[in-house]
């Protein structure tokens, strides 16, 4: 059973948009998931603008992929490297604590994410 940041039940991020690498509304992670999608997000217009820019278009449907593209205020799993590179950039979005992977904790400190959590 996957935990999240507290070392508990991994909660569901969304299902609506349907995120999760493995497409079950959870940032469960394995080997198989190089892009480590474990941290559950909150969007927002500023992120989406910088993942843009960045070369991750999240904002453009995609049908071929059962993707409807994303808005502000849409949960999602970001890759905790992105997460990064967005909070160095002094965009980082909210975090749901209860939603994302203990496995983001390799990467990001609990007291960084315990900064931005949505509440």
């Amino acid at each position: 059973m996957a935990k999240n940041v507290f070392g508990e039940e991994l909660m569901i991020c969304s299902t609506e948009p349907l995120t999760g690498y493995y497409r079950n509304g959870c940032c469960e992670t394995g080997e198989d998931d190089l892009g480590t999608h474990t941290v559950c997000a909150v969007m927002t217009d500023e992120f989406l603008r910088f993942s843009y820019n960045r070369g991750n278009d999240l904002i453009t449907p995609r049908p071929e992929y059962s993707f409807q593209g994303l808005k502000a205020g849409d949960k999602w799993c970001l890759c905790a490297s992105r997460w990064i590179e967005a909070y160095k950039a002094g965009c980082a979005p909210k975090v749901i604590l209860e939603a994302s992977n203990e496995k983001t904790l390799q990467y990001i400190s609990l007291e960084e994410l315990v900064g931005f959590a949505y509440v």
